[in-house]
Parts: structure tokens; sequence; C-alpha cells
């Protein structure tokens, strides 16, 4: 019995898709883009072990996806090969990562050590029986292998390994293969964008494909829009190679402690800017290819890509022993709608079903789109005659309770937030999306309160393909501004979630 969607293209069976999976490369969402014609969706057989419906067992659980652990080495030159010193960059074992995680609410999180010369071997040597302990040590948090990729002409990523019973032998060979200073000495050719697609597709190829996200994406760039080791083309170019594992960037950079910190190194307020942001700097915290509206996440968005941000701590030492961070979970937090699993975590990731905030805002966020009676959440699609007036729903858990700097902070403002889906951009360096705008800024005379819960609601037409995502902040500014040194971050509060878009089709 046939299990997938079956569609037609033209209202016409001249041409049938038995199974959307035959098309790999291209999102739903995007091929009638690609190709101009509208598809509609005419029938979803199940097998019987599918026909009944299962309860949705889903909840919000946080986590972190970049986290160092005393593996994160340093590097004694004196030797040929380079010898690897255990705590030199990142300083804590993983138990003790994944016992902070516990304290702070994170139900998941993954060790990201950093690669280097031959550091493969360091990884499945000592990092990896390391993990093995520690889910023994601190059961209650899912905690995925993977690393910090020192990706071939960028800066870093997280990889995040499928949990399977190979999961060390795959990280070994794709950073063995490769993470662009794991050769010495130093080999030029690993360090091309053409080495990352290659990567890329070897990710994709694998039966339990990898996550891959960008992380800190413009904290090498000297100015707004002016990026340096990441930039829009070879973003779109992963997207556009393997879209099932390169599906997005870190809106929320780590190191976001900087002003809090006592380290002796930091030696004037210039230093302590969030995220070592040092050229343009984080606007509420978020990076400015997040942030910014109409920016480059919104072009990405306008083409109708799968491309999901993600907040994290980049941890390494904390704040208040002498380094720069959070611990996982003390400040930053990405939500995923899954079950305590590995398999439906990642898949949640893959998917989009992701909010992000920082400083303990928000716990829940669900935005739904409805139009008679179908709807589709965040990260999901819906399809409706264009002309149709659709209703968007944000309800929001704003916790009554004190976080980690001991405050309550409450929400100030929720944006609603369109933008046109337009199809595949002709410049592959598209860094903006004019037609972005905040449909609606709601504050607590727009919505109900019951509880902890807050819920608004807005109605309007929709003529053309477009995409809903939501915002929110405990701050009086509109946008969000450029933060300054020393800015306390506790006092800047952001959330941001990712899209749900609305195709049209002719009636």
């Amino acid at each position: 019995m046939q299990t997938g969607p079956r569609l037609w293209i033209n209202s016409t069976p001249d041409f049938v898709i038995d199974q959307i999976s035959e098309l790999p490369m291209i999102r739903f969402n995007q091929l009638a883009l690609l190709t101009g014609i509208p598809l509609i969706l005419i029938s979803c057989i199940a097998t019987d072990s599918e026909v009944l419906e299962k309860p949705d067992t889903r909840q919000w659980l946080a986590g972190d996806h970049h986290i160092h652990s005393q593996y994160s080495v340093g590097w004694d030159r004196e030797h040929n090969p380079p010898a690897p010193i255990i705590g030199g960059d990142a300083v804590y074992p993983t138990p003790t990562n994944a016992l902070m995680a516990k304290q702070f609410g994170l139900s998941w999180m993954v060790t990201t050590d950093h690669g280097g010369p031959n550091h493969s071997k360091v990884n499945i040597d000592m990092a990896y029986p390391e993990l093995l302990q520690s889910r023994i040590e601190v059961p209650e948090v899912i905690q995925f292998y993977g690393m910090e990729l020192n990706t071939p002409a960028g800066d870093h990523s997280s990889l995040i390994i499928p949990h399977t019973h190979d999961e060390a032998e795959v990280l070994y060979k794709l950073e063995s293969g490769f993470d662009k200073w794991e050769a010495f000495p130093p080999d030029p050719s690993r360090d091309t964008e053409d080495k990352m697609i290659e990567a890329l597709k070897v990710m994709r190829s694998l039966d339990s494909p990898p996550v891959v996200i960008a992380n800190h994406p413009s904290r090498s760039a000297p100015n707004y829009g002016e990026y340096g080791l990441y930039h829009p083309a070879e973003f779109r170019r992963w997207n556009d190679t393997a879209p099932d594992v390169a599906v997005g960037m870190a809106g929320a950079p780590g190191h976001q402690a900087v002003a809090l910190s006592n380290s002796p190194h930091i030696t004037d307020d210039q230093m302590r800017v969030r995220g070592y942001y040092q050229g343009f700097p984080t606007m509420g915290g978020f990076d400015q290819m997040t942030a910014q509206l109409g920016g480059f996440w919104d072009s990405m968005l306008g083409e109708g890509r799968h491309w999901w941000i993600t907040a994290n701590s980049d941890s390494h030492q904390h704040y208040d022993e002498g380094g720069v961070d959070f611990w996982p979970g003390e400040y930053s937090k990405t939500y995923v709608y899954a079950d305590k699993n590995y398999a439906s975590i990642l898949s949640g990731l893959r998917a989009g079903h992701v909010f992000v905030t920082t400083g303990h805002l928000v716990s829940e966020l669900f935005v739904g789109v409805t139009w008679e009676k179908q709807s589709a959440s965040i990260g999901e699609e819906i399809m409706v005659p264009a002309g149709s007036k659709v209703r968007v729903t944000i309800r929001v858990r704003d916790p009554r309770s004190l976080n980690p700097a001991g405050d309550n902070p409450r929400v100030n403002r929720v944006d609603l937030i369109v933008g046109n889906i337009t199809g595949i951009a002709l410049d592959p360096s598209t860094n903006s999306n004019s037609s972005t705008r905040v449909l609606k800024r709601f504050t607590s005379q727009d919505w109900v309160r019951k509880g902890e819960y807050i819920t608004m609601s807005e109605t309007f037409f929709v003529s053309h393909s477009l995409y809903v995502r939501v915002r929110g902040t405990n701050t009086d500014e509109l946008e969000p501004e450029k933060d300054p040194p020393a800015e306390n971050p506790w006092q800047d509060l952001w959330f941001y979630s990712n899209p749900v878009f609305v195709n049209t089709l002719l009636k």
C-alpha cells in the first residue's frame, strides 16, 4: 500500500509524484516556486496502523546544541604534530556540563568540542568514553554526541550526530575527513567551500544523517551586511546541497556573559561586548542575520527555505570562574517540540519545531495558523486558496518564577511578523526581504492573560504565499537595537519563533 502523499500538477493526473521523498533536494513549498505551477494535495493514503489517531505527547523541551568540555583542548606546538592539552580551551568534564544543564532546566544537550590537529583521535579515544559515562551519571538529560566543526571556508558549526550504535565512528569519519584544521601540517585544500559541499554530500548520504547548525554566523562581520567567514551565498549553497542536514544558524550566539565576567584578561568595557562580536554588535543579544527585520533570515524565508534559528551558550568556562560564559541553560535556551528521546528531538530540530529565548523570558510558545479546519504550527506549512482569511493565534507562557539572575522578567510586547514568499533569489548573495513587516504589535491591552499564559490573535486575508513568525521582548524597543559594550544581558531579553509557511493555491 502507498503511504506517501500523491500530488497532481495543474489539477490533472498527467504528472503524479507518489512519494514526496522522491524529491529529497526540493522542499514541497519550494517546488511550486521553482516550477511556477501550483501543486494540489489530493490524497494521503495511510497504512492500517496509521489510521488510528495517536495523541500528541510532544512538549517543549529546552536544550543547548553548543557546549564545550575539557576535550576542547589547547595545543602544545613544541611537539610535531601538536600535542593536545586537556582543559586547555574549555575546562569542564562532560558530566559537570550535564549536571549544570539539568540544574538549569535542560532536557537535552550536545557536546561540541573544537577540532584541531588529529583531534578526531581525542574525540573517539577520550571525549566519547566520557560522554558514555555522563549519560549514565545524568540520565535525566538527553546527551547527543557531536563537535564544533572548523567549517571548511567558514567559521564554526555544530555537528550533531544521531544516536546510533556507530555514532562514534560516524563522527570520527566526518571529523577526520572534513574538519579544516584536522590535518597537520595544515592542508589548504581542506579550507574551501567545495570541501564543505563535499562534506554535506557525504552527510546527506548517511543512513542517519546529522544536523549542521552554523554558529555565531556574523561574529567575524566588520559591519552590517559586510560578512566575514560566513556569507549569504554560502548558506544558500549549503541548504541547496543538503536541506535536511544544513538546517540553520544560531540566532542568539553564546559568550553573552562577558559583561559579568571576573576574568583578569578583560581589561576595559570595550572588550565586554555580547558574544565577542567585536565588529558589528549583536542586537538584543541576537546576530544581525536574525535580528534585522527584513534582513538575511527573512530573505531565506522569503524563498520558502527551511532555514531555522537556534540559541546556545557556547559554554567553555563560567563567568564567575574566569570565563565569559553562562552554564548550559542558564541564559539561552533552544526549545524543541518533541518527545523526550533522541530521535524525536533531532527530528524536531531538523523540522524547525523550535523557538528560542534568553533570560528565561518565556517557557512555551505556540503559534498556530488556521484556515477553516486546517492548521499549522511552528516549522509547518499550510496551503490555502488565494484570498482566504487566516487566523494567527499566539499563546505564550510567561512563567511567574525567578530566573538565575533573581529576576522575574515579564513579556512587554509580542510582534507578529509576516513576509512574502516570492521564490528562489536570482542573486545568492541576497541579504534582504523588503516585504517583511510587523503586522501587529501586541501589548497587554491586546492579549488575554490566564495564569502564566497570555493569548492573542489576528485575522487577515492572504492573497499570496507568505510566512509568519513571532518575536517578543521585555523591553520597550520597537526593534532590537545594537548592544552597547558592558550591557547587562539580563536586562535586554527577546524570544523568537521559527516560521509558519502559508502557501496559496489558485481557487
